[in-house]
């Protein structure tokens, strides 16, 4: 199953479990249930813009986007993370008016069953779309999977605050709840916009995978021919690496060119959706970057 076919199921998966956690809000009138009806809701929205971004991100490199469209899956991850971190503004305004005025309970019981559903849909959906993520290398689809995996601990811990405000008539442990799952969310989205906003900075690629592209230039490495000036970057599922190659000057371009066809093969068969770009230099001649006339 492709990227887009895992989004378009958590929309779906969404719309359900918003029918099924709205329903256990209005049979109980728990603020903690409707904190948690509020997040799916989120869920449907950050899936449907994920889908979004995750079909530009696939389209083809053209004339005015020579490098591709991949870096739109980190606006997917930072929208998301900003519509969960608003979710979680309008849950602590709902559970300090609950707070300040507790209601009591009621249909306890058919309520809890119906977001235990919604729970087991969203934790089944979220494993399965965090391993494809993972396969896959996608921000957008791992944003999502997150998302919903904090959705799952949210509501677990609902549930079992409910049950507490059940047996021990605590009617403000329900507002507490809705609040501790506010804060919960809230962090998660200040992660997923701090890793939307590291990607749109070509943030470099992780450490296992720079060591993975160092072992396998030192597998061509001799004293004849040396590497350096290795920068790597991230733009969505795809990989980037620029160095230089540094060669016996009188090689001839062909046996050059060849060289560097046989290092470009490699490193992409070491880390898959990689893309190198390595620039021949004689031995004997050194490329100097920050230059200060070439920052004006």
């Amino acid at each position: 199953m492709q990227v887009a076919s895992y989004l378009k199921l958590s929309v779906v998966v969404a719309v359900a479990t918003i029918a099924l956690k709205a329903g256990a809000w209005w049979l109980t009138g728990s603020v903690g249930l409707l904190s948690d009806a509020l997040e799916s809701l989120v869920n449907l929205a950050g899936a449907s813009f994920a889908l979004a971004m995750v079909t530009l991100a696939a389209q083809p490199a053209d004339d005015e986007h020579p490098y591709g469209h991949h870096k739109a899956e980190y606006f997917s991850s930072g929208f998301e993370g900003v519509l969960i971190l608003v979710a979680a503004l309008a849950i602590i305004a709902s559970a300090v008016d609950r707070l300040i005025s507790p209601q009591p309970l009621e249909q306890l019981g058919i309520g809890l069953a119906l977001s235990l559903v919604a729970t087991a849909l969203n934790g089944a959906l979220a494993w399965a779309m965090l391993r494809k993520a993972r396969e896959a290398r996608s921000m957008a689809l791992e944003g999502d999977a997150r998302h919903l995996f904090t959705d799952v601990w949210t509501s677990i811990g609902v549930v079992a605050g409910l049950v507490a405000v059940h047996f021990s008539g605590w009617l403000w442990l329900d507002p507490v709840i809705a609040i501790a799952v506010a804060l919960n969310i809230g962090r998660e989205a200040i992660g997923l916009i701090s890793r939307s906003v590291q990607g749109l900075m070509d943030h470099a690629l992780e450490p296992e995978v720079i060591a993975s592209i160092q072992a396998t230039l030192a597998e061509f490495a001799h004293d004849t021919i040396r590497f350096d000036h290795v920068t790597t970057r991230r733009a969505g599922a795809r990989r980037f690496v620029d160095l230089h190659m540094h060669m016996p000057a009188d090689w001839s371009l062909r046996r050059a060119a060849a060289l560097r066809t046989s290092v470009e093969q490699a490193l992409m068969s070491a880390v898959p959706g990689l893309r190198a770009t390595i620039q021949l230099l004689p031995a004997d001649v050194e490329a100097h970057f920050d230059d200060p006339k070439d920052l004006l």
